[in-house]
């Protein structure tokens, strides 16, 4: 699972911005909390909210943008040496994303982005840091430690071209490590069968996903899961959505790997089949985001969506929080992380004060991010309190409200 992840000097953060995923002392809702064997407890979901343009996708992006540098290379010549039955990570990336300094001042213009991750796996705790500056990686270091333990060990540590491996890797060759290679990602590709680097590589891999819905999309990103078909058809029955089943077959172009997409309906006794390109926008965007979930929930990964509720109706919305919010359903510790405007859903009923984020920025174009749990009360009116402007990222809808009132 994620537990933390920190970033700095990226795109609109200037400064330190940390999305922690471990639980607070708070006391509400703490039956939704994924509780690890060593009684250490995280949050099943988390949400960002700001007006347009204030940061809120640059969090997620941040976190997309260090996978990218890991994994990229990674995928390109190693992915089949694993045993790996999804591929999610290698198999979905696609767009590359800059790491760009904050543009707004000369020096952070000039600085290296910083990122801090801890993640768990089913065998330990993980602490990996790394400063990038202009695509050469400045320094580099990775911890761990066993969940029942409180010290972290070193694995290694990087800065600029002195590397020190320690434990299993200490005797391992990194004369062919380029400057804009990280260190890991080198070790993946030339020690895959290292215990440690094979346990990291099947996180970054398969345990953390995302969906951008920022961005057209199409048929083929339909998840080809089976084992998820049953949980995706049920899913479609509990949100009243009137499809009985689906089926997908090869394209025109077997070549590109392209498929289409077709779903069954019964009216009145009688069974009808449409291309999924003749549903609505709302259902199209249900049928491609609801496997993803389904393989989540199923397996226990980290799905990060943009824009989960564009084209969403808000009890749609609901339901899908409620998935990762009941332990009977959420049985294998998974996290959705997304960011949305939708304020019906932003109340005690749906999230903990310590899920809730926002993000906004101050004179200087620099964002901050933070949660709510620093501001509101147990007993707070989020969603009010929220158009009032008492959290700082204000969605201007009050501002909108007084000049009509004012006309």
């Amino acid at each position: 699972m994620l537990c933390q992840f920190t970033v700095k000097n990226f795109r609109c953060f200037r400064d330190e911005a940390t999305l922690d995923m471990q639980a607070t002392s708070i006391t509400e809702n703490e039956n939704t909390l994924i509780t690890d064997i060593d009684g250490e407890k995280y949050l099943p979901l988390a949400v960002i909210y700001g007006p347009n343009g204030a940061g809120k996708s640059t969090v997620l992006s941040a976190l997309y943008s260090l996978l990218i540098k890991i994994m990229r290379p990674v995928c390109a010549l190693t992915c089949d040496n694993f045993e790996c039955s999804d591929k999610s990570f290698c198999s979905n990336q696609s767009i590359n994303i800059p790491i760009e300094p904050f543009a707004f001042d000369k020096v952070s213009k000039n600085l290296p982005t910083e990122y801090e991750l801890f993640f768990r796996t089913d065998l330990k705790e993980y602490q990996y840091q790394i400063s990038i500056k202009k695509s050469k990686i400045v320094n580099e270091a990775l911890y761990h430690k066993k969940k029942l333990s409180s010290r972290y060990t070193n694995v290694f540590v990087r800065e600029g071209k002195n590397i020190e491996l320690r434990g299993s890797l200490k005797n391992y060759d990194t004369s062919a490590l380029s400057d804009n290679l990280p260190l890991l990602s080198y070790l993946i590709i030339t020690h895959s069968r290292n215990a440690t680097i094979k346990d990291i590589f099947k996180w970054l891999e398969s345990k953390i996903d995302f969906r951008n819905y920022g961005v057209p999309r199409t048929e083929a990103e339909v998840a080809l899961d089976d084992n998820a078909k049953p949980l995706v058809l049920n899913m479609l029955k509990e949100m009243d959505i009137d499809i009985d089943d689906y089926r997908i077959v090869s394209g025109d172009n077997e070549d590109d790997g392209s498929i289409e997409v077709y779903t069954s309906h019964i009216v009145d006794g009688n069974r009808t089949e449409l291309s999924l390109l003749e549903e609505s926008n709302g259902t199209i965007k249900i049928f491609g985001l609801l496997p993803y979930l389904a393989r989540s929930i199923l397996n226990g990964t980290t799905l990060l969506i943009d824009e989960l509720d564009a084209k969403l109706h808000p009890f749609l919305l609901e339901y899908i929080i409620s998935l990762y919010n009941n332990p009977s359903i959420n049985k294998n510790g998974a996290q959705l992380i997304f960011t949305s405007h939708d304020l019906t859903t932003m109340n005690s009923d749906c999230f903990r004060r310590d899920e809730v984020w926002y993000v906004a920025k101050n004179n200087q174009g620099a964002a901050k991010l933070y949660s709510l749990v620093e501001f509101a009360r147990k007993d707070a009116k989020y969603d009010k309190q929220y158009i009032e402007g008492k959290y700082g990222a204000c969605p201007y809808l009050k501002r909108i409200i007084n000049w009509e009132v004012a006309g």
